[in-house]
């Protein structure tokens, strides 16, 4: 078993490696990952600032989004983000 000291660094650990992981595979666009699984960069910031104010934190939503994307949300957008094709928006809305 393990104890509850250790299981929040190992979720720690993984919420790092998945960030890190984003961010070497910036291609992989938001609506992609909405596409296949459900959430995107978007949403990890949410939950962070709600875990964040679970703890009594006070974190802007460009507090959050910085902290995930690794930079401010509007460089990241200008430098990475492409606009949805047809294809990615046909099967984004059809998984709603």
């Amino acid at each position: 078993m393990i104890d509850k000291e250790t299981r929040r660094h190992l979720d720690a650990a993984v919420l790092r490696r998945l960030l890190k992981h984003l961010d070497d595979n910036k291609d992989v666009q938001n609506i992609d990952l909405m596409i296949v699984g459900g959430f995107c960069r978007n949403c990890l910031s949410r939950w962070y600032a709600e875990a964040a104010a679970g703890q009594g934190l006070d974190i802007t939503d460009a507090q959050a989004r910085e902290r995930i994307y690794g930079m401010p949300y509007p460089d990241w957008k200008k430098k990475y983000q492409k606009p949805a094709t047809e294809e990615q928006l046909r099967q984004f809305k059809s998984r709603s």
